[in-house]
């Protein structure tokens, strides 16, 4: 894990922060917040609690909240309340030679409150398994006519992979524009680490499931695919999932339907295709939240993304009728675990001039992972 993390002095230890109270620890984030003003961007993904995202200054996707802090002219430090993953993005984006240039060389650090924060559809795909499987390929197809596509749901060296190999990083608004970027230039696609997503995207393109063999990283060998699979593919994806998304299942579409009538089904595209086909409406969180804030009142939801956004916009929206499509509770649990303690205590040891969970991107890989971003704009 390219992260640092740099250990506070006694007083600092994050214990003491369990016993505090909801109010004490949100007027002591508000202190620090006060005393940095402009200087301090805290950052709340979406999925995080309300208590969080309450004391958040930008709340949006992974994507979209780093691209905004590093354009922040005033910004001197980014407390990224999310996952591992998007503070290495910030980092990336943030601390890049152009805007190192502006700033006179001076670094803003990335805090990620709880270095636990991880995501399990980024650790699903690690850079030796794509590395091993890279060179797998290569005994049955020419490499050269790949090109490698990265969600941006995955940790910076499979970015920098990425960028290497003259591939490109995708989200889920813009996975289709990555896949025909990529087309334009190789006749096959190797999609990582969600296949869910790039299944869904493929298939919406026209491609066949015959021709999207998966790829298992611990089969014992060409990812459990036969030679002839492999050659006859379009797009080879990696089985991996986001363990939220993978919760929602065709018979909760059919549940809601026969109980609600007229109900609409709103998914993202990392759900299963069986869910993703019976949907009305999918897309990313953003194009979740603005759907539901174009439609008129009255109308009735079943959405299938995490829980801590659905009952957000059940909140925001009292004149809709929203529901959470499993009957399983199914949070982001990693993300989860960033709460008001921790950002608490990331942000007194910040005052403190003891800096912890600092996440930063060793050079290389950030330069090669850039490259791979900035191919994903072009397309945007």
């Amino acid at each position: 894990m390219p992260a640092t993390l740099q250990a506070p002095p006694p007083s600092f230890e994050l214990k003491p922060y369990k016993s505090l109270s909801n109010d004490e620890l949100i007027a002591r984030v508000q202190e620090v917040r006060d005393e940095f003003g402009p200087r301090l961007l805290i950052l709340g993904h979406h999925y995080q609690q309300d208590e969080v995202i309450a004391l958040s200054d930008l709340r949006g996707d992974s994507y979209g909240l780093s691209q905004h802090a590093a354009d922040s002219r005033d910004c001197r430090y980014i407390v990224f309340c999310g996952v591992h993953f998007m503070a290495e993005t910030a980092d990336i984006l943030a601390n890049r030679p152009q805007k190192l240039a502006e700033r006179g060389g001076e670094r803003i650090p990335v805090i990620l409150p709880d270095l636990a924060a991880g995501c399990s559809m980024a650790d699903m795909a690690a850079i030796d398994q794509i590395e091993d499987a890279w060179d797998q390929l290569g005994d049955v197809i020419d490499t050269a006519d790949i090109t490698p596509v990265t969600y941006i749901n995955s940790a910076a060296s499979l970015k920098a992979f990425v960028g290497r190999h003259g591939g490109i990083v995708c989200t889920s608004s813009n996975a289709e524009a990555a896949l025909r970027w990529a087309f334009a230039r190789t006749s096959r696609v190797m999609f990582f680490p969600d296949q869910h997503l790039g299944r869904n995207t493929a298939l919406g393109m026209g491609i066949t499931l015959e021709q999207m063999p998966v790829w298992d990283p611990y089969a014992d060998s060409l990812g459990g695919s036969m030679p002839e699979q492999l050659e006859r593919s379009k797009v080879i994806l990696w089985k991996g999932h986001c363990s939220v998304h993978q919760m929602f299942r065709p018979e909760h579409v059919r549940l809601f339907r026969e109980k609600h009538p007229g109900i609409k089904i709103l998914v993202h595209p990392e759900c299963p295709r069986e869910v993703f086909e019976l949907a009305d409406v999918s897309g990313s969180t953003s194009k979740i939240i603005k759907t539901v804030e174009a439609a008129p009142p009255g109308t009735k939801w079943a959405i299938g993304t995490e829980l801590h956004l659905v009952n957000r916009l059940k909140q925001e929206h009292p004149e809709q009728e929203i529901h959470f499509l499993s009957p399983v509770v199914c949070m982001c649990a990693t993300m989860y675990r960033i709460d008001l303690a921790h950002l608490c205590w990331s942000l007194e040891n910040l005052a403190a001039d003891t800096l912890v969970n600092v996440i930063k991107v060793d050079d290389d890989t950030a330069k090669w992972s850039l490259v791979a971003l900035e191919r994903m704009l072009e397309v945007h």
